[in-house]
């Protein structure tokens, strides 16, 4: 059986057009409006969501994440309420693949295997755990395969050839390509270099491949879709929350802020049409 990742970017390839992945912070700034913010992304372009899980030491994230974060813990956001905001997604959006990302700790505390039971359970369709190496993949990975969730890992600019078959080994739904070395946020990718490496990915896999980090626009998300299956799209929209806050809550407009940032990064992502695959008629 085909999963939701599976499907959405078979459409997208019969489509001819990348898919935008859109990250929030889970319960940023409060459950209530997290939920809100989630169910109004599919209709503003969102082709898969990234739902973030806060954490109190997000190493990878730059600032504007690592903010988004720390907003979502003290409003009470926890993993259980991360699954449920899953859940409640579901209730009204059975198609739309939804991958947490984050990072193993909230996870490890809160028990491999419940964790992937109440995430299948809660219609969560794949995991992004940045923290955790191949070298671990019996920890968290292989576990989740089983548990007929798909893994996804990230591959980056200094991932060589000789790296990528021990990345890929286990990886399933789509490889995540972070397009600068650094931190969320940090840059801009340059989309001659995203190019040449999406085809060496391409060349160990044939798992679709999203690129992330740096994208700030429709510019920079359509040169991106015009090289990759996806583009991810994470700091503007959790920066479009912070924009709109009222005295650090949720102000009228918090809603409508992120889904306008969205509506303008997908209309960059579906101004490129993509060449015909072999197998595709005309």
């Amino acid at each position: 059986m085909t999963s939701r990742i599976g499907a959405r970017f078979q459409a997208l390839r019969a489509a001819r057009r990348a898919g935008l992945v859109a990250f929030v912070m889970a319960g940023d700034p409060d459950p209530a409006t997290s939920l809100a913010i989630v169910k109004a992304l599919p209709a503003a372009g969102a082709d898969v969501i990234e739902l973030g899980m806060p954490f109190t030491d997000p190493m990878a994230d730059g600032p504007a994440i690592q903010a988004a974060g720390l907003r979502a813990l003290r409003a009470g956001q926890t993993l259980r309420k991360t699954l449920a905001l899953a859940r409640e997604f579901r209730d009204v959006d059975a198609k739309t693949p939804i991958v947490l990302m984050g990072y193993y700790n909230p996870i490890y505390v809160y028990g491999v295997e419940r964790f992937l039971v109440d995430a299948k359970a809660a219609g969560v369709d794949g995991l992004i755990v940045v923290d955790l190496p191949p070298e671990e993949d019996d920890e968290l990975c292989v576990p989740t395969l089983r548990a007929g969730l798909e893994f996804i890992r990230l591959a980056t600019p200094t991932t060589d050839d000789k790296r990528l078959p021990a990345v890929l080994a286990n990886t399933s739904g789509f490889v995540y390509y972070v397009s600068i070395t650094g931190v969320t946020g940090a840059a801009a990718p340059e989309a001659a270099g995203v190019g040449a490496a999406v085809a060496r990915i391409k060349r160990h896999t044939h798992l679709p491949v999203a690129v992330g980090f740096g994208v700030r626009d429709a510019a920079s998300a359509a040169h991106i879709a015009a090289h990759a299956d996806g583009v991810v799209v994470g700091t503007v929209l959790v920066e479009a929350v912070r924009g709109s806050l009222v005295e650090g809550r949720a102000g009228p407009d918090t809603v409508r802020a992120v889904a306008e940032a969205v509506e303008r990064i997908a209309a960059g992502v579906r101004s490129v049409t993509k060449p015909l695959d072999r197998g595709q008629s005309r």
